[in-house]
């Protein structure tokens, strides 16, 4: 009966042995460095860049047993980071700006279809959101729309070249589409960061704000007669999108709440049958010369990590919707996309 049981025991040894071994293997097997920095288009740790790269670069590190580490170097430094990182030991995490800056013509802001090789997308930021103050005459988007087709100048804050960016295009758009030549009542009061641009709501100097339901919310809870109470009038994110966040929302607001901000709830039209909507993704980037079989090792190793479930509820706790999509699948999309707002941001220049 001993020897039995010393010989099931070694068995199991032996198999978990060989499972260590095959993982070992496939991370030998992958041609990433031991040390992988990853630089971010953001220089704020506070911030959901940062925040939501961690999640995913702590996990990754895990997989493939490599020292990995987030590194908020900001926009320009980031891409000069990749752009000198032939050898993969550089890889960077941003967003939709990565293309939006290049849209507006921000200078600094390469082609990133062209200059280097787009990466898997990894998580939405369904938070991305305008608001008023609660006691504003404007209690909603078409409000607003109406105002600046009568001839009211409505100015919003802003974060130029960027995410804060193309909810305002969009809005100037869709006067532009109802009220020919009067978009230039919609008008921007660029600013930085986003409490900067709280304080100009604060101060009566603007209309409405981007904001975001992560940064904001909490203001939304304040009474009406408070000079820092704000309320929701959009959220750009789309309806399932939002759908997919958990049931309890963000802070006291919940999920059907945040429901009422987007469309078709709120129409804010970019063509005659089409609202315009817009989702905050996250994404990798690579330097144009990067191994390719780096790159295919870092997408198996996020399917895996996908695969198994934990990182989209730690993700979800954070209130980002999961969103993965491996490299080919993630770089058409992501072009697609550029394309799309590329049209509205023409038009608007035209």
């Amino acid at each position: 009966m001993k020897a039995i049981w010393n010989k099931t025991c070694l068995a199991v040894v032996a198999s978990a042995a060989i499972g260590i071994s095959a993982s070992a293997q496939a991370a030998d097997d992958c041609p990433l460095p031991g040390n992988l920095r990853v630089v971010i288009g953001s220089t704020s740790t506070g911030g959901d860049t940062y925040q939501n790269s961690s999640i995913v670069v702590d996990r990754l590190a895990d997989k493939l047993d490599i020292n990995a580490k987030v590194d908020a170097v900001g926009v320009m430094p980031g891409f000069q980071a990749l752009e000198r990182s032939r050898h993969g030991n550089t890889v960077m995490i941003f967003h939709d700006g990565a293309y939006l800056g290049n849209l507006y013509g921000v200078n600094g802001y390469p082609d990133i279809f062209s200059k280097f090789i787009v990466g898997p997308t990894i998580a939405i930021n369904p938070g991305n959101a305008y608001l008023v103050p609660k006691d504003s005459p404007y209690q909603s988007m078409s409000d607003i729309i109406e105002a600046a087709g009568d001839g009211k100048q409505i100015k919003v804050a802003i974060q130029p070249g960027s995410v804060s960016e193309i909810g305002f295009s969009a809005l100037k758009n869709a006067v532009r589409m109802k009220y020919p030549g009067k978009e230039g009542n919609i008008v921007a009061v660029n600013t930085g960061s986003q409490a900067d641009k709280n304080q100009l709501l604060f101060d009566g100097a603007v209309d409405v704000i981007n904001g975001s339901v992560q940064a904001n919310e909490q203001y939304t809870q304040l009474p009406a007669d408070d000079q820092k109470a704000m309320r929701f009038v959009w959220i750009t994110a789309r309806e399932k999108t939002i759908a997919e966040t958990d049931e309890a929302g963000m802070g006291d607001t919940t999920r059907e709440q945040l429901l009422q901000y987007v469309t078709p709830n709120v129409s804010v039209p970019m063509a005659a049958d089409q609202d315009f909507t817009f989702d905050k993704e996250f994404f990798f980037l690579y330097n144009k010369d990067m191994d390719p079989a780096a790159i295919e090792c870092i997408d198996d190793a996020l399917a895996e990590i996908y695969d198994e479930g934990e990182i989209q509820q730690q993700q979800k706790r954070s209130f980002f919707v999961p969103d993965f999509k491996p490299s080919q699948e993630a770089a058409s999309y992501l072009e697609e996309k550029n394309d799309q707002y590329k049209t509205i941001i023409s038009d608007l220049n035209g």
